[in-house]
């Protein structure tokens, strides 16, 4: 075996040996809704060089975060996948992103790509052990689906089945519409049951200054479409 990076007796550092590299939780991010092929995980990862990206991928398989799998046909190709060890990064990767909020700024989720949706409603929805429900979410052509359960939220690509109720729009509405309440729905659709989404909304958790911006910035979009 090669000698790790930070080479100490540490399961922190040994973690970081595996997992600290520029892009590769942002994989884990990505693969956390599903396998993907190799040009899909270009795209949603977003602005990680294709060798870059290869190496790092090749790091997570040898590590056993990651694994390939041929499709069957009629689908041929090869995609990336979670591997057990991989998936066990689900949690750590959400807590993780919680802890991201206190440097976020509302600006920056503007700029929030489609992908990524299901797992920012993860980041900033805490939900009791009782709630149970499914949500559809439609964004930038695309389906996703959250399943909310003894206190996890599970996430995928494709259509939701039987969704209780179904957002759609840009991840900047959607995500403005859960956080400001029925002030930030104009630009969203909502498809269900709105007393589900009135507990997904209660379900939300964010540092008060994000609240707050979030929801000054909501009036001042208000205030510019009625005038």
């Amino acid at each position: 075996m090669g000698r790790r990076e930070y080479d100490q007796s540490c399961s922190l550092a040994c973690a970081l040996d595996r997992i600290g590299e520029r892009w590769s939780m942002l994989i884990v991010r990505e693969l956390s809704l599903g396998p993907l092929r190799f040009s899909d995980l270009v795209s949603n990862v977003g602005g990680a060089p294709t060798d870059i990206l290869t190496k790092r991928l090749r790091d997570l398989e040898s590590h056993g975060i990651v694994r390939r799998r041929e499709l069957p046909p009629p689908a041929a190709g090869t995609v990336y996948e979670l591997t057990g060890v991989g998936w066990a990064l689900e949690r750590p990767m959400l807590e993780l992103a919680r802890w991201g909020l206190h440097f976020e700024r509302v600006d920056d989720v503007g700029g929030l790509a489609p992908t990524s949706l299901p797992n920012a409603i993860r980041t900033i929805a805490q939900p009791s052990q009782e709630v149970r429900m499914t949500v559809g979410l439609r964004s930038g052509g695309r389906d996703y689906w959250l399943r909310i359960e003894s206190g996890w939220i599970a996430a995928g690509r494709g259509a939701a089945r039987d969704p209780d109720v179904t957002l759609g729009g840009e991840p900047a509405d959607v995500l403005a519409a859960l956080v400001a309440g029925e002030a930030a729905e104009d630009r969203i659709e909502i498809e269900g049951d709105r007393g589900v989404l009135a507990q997904l909304r209660a379900m939300i958790a964010l540092p008060d200054r994000l609240r707050q911006a979030a929801s000054a910035l909501v009036a001042r979009q208000g205030e510019r479409a009625a005038a």
